[in-house]
């Protein structure tokens, strides 16, 4: 089991919050540290995946998952420890090392309780991680879950505002789509496998047998999908991101907005799409519409706000609403665009919390009324918010251009009308996006000083920068070289198109 390359990426947070446990309250040199290792190490490892996974694709080796492992965890459901990875995965686990990496940075100077406050960061980490090479249903949604329940003290502690409020309607409303999703994985799992075979939670093998009957997939289509929507912040069911985005600190709203609304997108294709195909192509219409308006509505909303991290968290219905409006195009090109939006999405909008907490730690105060002038008084955060608002508003040379394209030119390979009225209503969503960046970047960044006193303000510390730098790098080498990540990501679409189109 430690031999395989993927367990570590559950281990190591492990580890960090042992090593945290062993540290002073009051130790920062030591919290510092343990965080600064270990993220870096998730880094590292993260890094040599994609590598080796590249090396091993160009090699040859065309199969499903690589670096498979599985080993029996409960017998009597038969339920295992089972690892896999394809170029999907190995994308999202290095986003979440990125993120993980530049959150530790950005939360340098964490208060109260900085020990605590990274012991459940690192608890969340260890779900994102460990949900993103499990191939076990069980045991994919057992990390599901590591992965929500930090956030209800992370918000509800440390965060800002109606922290507790925020905190407690972000896990009943995501704690109510997990039991639909139980609802859909239980089906899965007594449906999945043909009658005289033994009932498996594996992924890959429900995939291959390919058994469950239309009826079935359609119920638990509508499970899995909603279950998993809800944390993509799917209209109707998005009214908790908002709130939980605003109240969280820096580096929790760039986790959760970066990394953990993805489990919601890589659910949906990685369960919902592929393992009740049949249902996905008939179904697929009634959350095109759901979609369709979280990425209208969201981005109309945003341009209403005056909070920087509620206009943030708008946009992000507005994005993630455009990942599962994209999955659910049900074409290769558009998934390719899904994965893509996941990826700019997650660092640019983690670059938008940590820019704003930078900002907020100075000022005191997120309204933009009571801001401006900020490229005089902080210049570097001045043009880190502005490239984080073009890639937001998909500007050729950074990520989102490249994703929303993507998208854009999938979705509109559907040539019936339905289809056509929605992709062209969705494509609004760049005009208006254009609208409530452009005036955020007016106001605060190049309009005149509103408060005297912020002209004593200092500009970003040296974390700081390292924490944004690190997210700028990204952005624009997905912007400026694309086609390896897309080529990763399309190649690891044939098993779902395959099953879509009634091969397996």
């Amino acid at each position: 089991m430690f031999g395989n390359l993927l367990i570590w990426f559950v281990i190591v947070p492990v580890l960090m919050m042992a090593g945290l446990a062993c540290c002073g309250n009051s130790n920062m040199k030591a919290i510092r540290t343990v965080m600064v290792t270990g993220s870096i190490v998730l880094l590292a490892m993260a890094i040599w995946l994609v590598v080796s996974f590249l090396s091993l694709r160009g090699a040859g080796d065309t199969s499903e998952m690589l670096y498979m492992g599985s080993w029996m965890w409960y017998a009597p459901l038969n339920i295992h420890l089972a690892v896999g990875v394809d170029g999907i995965s190995v994308l999202m686990l290095l986003l979440s090392a990125i993120i993980v990496f530049a959150g530790t940075f950005a939360s340098w100077k964490i208060n109260p309780l900085p020990k605590n406050f990274f012991l459940w960061f690192c608890l969340l980490s260890t779900g994102v991680f460990g949900f993103f090479i499990s191939i076990d249903m069980f045991t994919m949604f057992m990390f599901y879950e590591v992965a929500l329940i930090p956030m209800y003290l992370l918000i509800g502690v440390w965060g800002t505002g109606r922290k507790e409020y925020s905190a407690m309607k972000l896990t009943l409303m995501l704690m109510g789509g997990s039991a639909f999703l139980m609802l859909g994985l239980l089906g899965i799992f007594w449906h999945g496998t043909p009658e005289g075979v033994a009932p498996t939670w594996n992924i890959l093998e429900i995939s291959h047998y390919a058994s469950i009957d239309p009826s079935w997939q359609r119920l638990l289509f509508c499970f899995t999908f909603v279950g998993f929507g809800v944390l993509g912040a799917m209209f109707p069911f998005h009214t908790w991101s908002p709130d939980g985005h605003a109240c969280a600190p820096t580096a929790v709203s760039m986790l959760h907005a970066g990394v953990l609304m993805k489990l919601g997108g890589y659910g949906c294709f990685r369960i919902a799409i592929f393992l009740c195909p049949q249902a996905a192509n008939e179904l697929a219409w009634i959350f095109i519409i759901l979609t369709g308006v979280s990425i209208v509505y969201g981005a109309f909303s945003a341009c209403v706000q005056t909070d920087l991290k509620y206009i943030n968290a708008y946009s992000s219905v507005s994005h993630c609403g455009m990942v599962l409006f994209a999955i659910l195009m049900l074409n290769t090109t558009a998934m390719t665009g899904a994965i893509l939006q996941m990826l700019s999405h997650g660092l640019m909008t983690a670059l938008f919390f940590a820019l704003i907490g930078m900002i907020y730690g100075r000022t005191h105060t997120r309204d933009i009324r009571q801001m401006g002038g900020m490229m005089k008084i902080m210049p570097y955060l001045g043009v880190c918010y502005m490239i984080a608002g073009f890639a937001s508003l998909g500007l050729p040379g950074l990520s989102g251009f490249v994703a929303e394209m993507t998208i854009f030119f999938g979705a509109f390979q559907d040539a019936d009308l339905f289809h056509r009225i929605f992709v062209i209503a969705a494509t609004t969503s760049i005009v208006i996006t254009a609208v409530y960046i452009l005036r955020v970047v007016g106001k605060l960044i190049l309009g005149p000083v509103q408060d005297e006193h912020h002209l004593t303000l200092t500009d970003a510390s040296w974390w700081e920068r390292l924490s944004t730098a690190t997210l700028i790098v990204c952005l624009a080498g997905i912007g400026f070289f694309p086609n390896w990540i897309s080529e990763t990501i399309s190649s690891s679409f044939a098993p779902i198109i395959a099953a879509l189109n009634g091969v397996i």
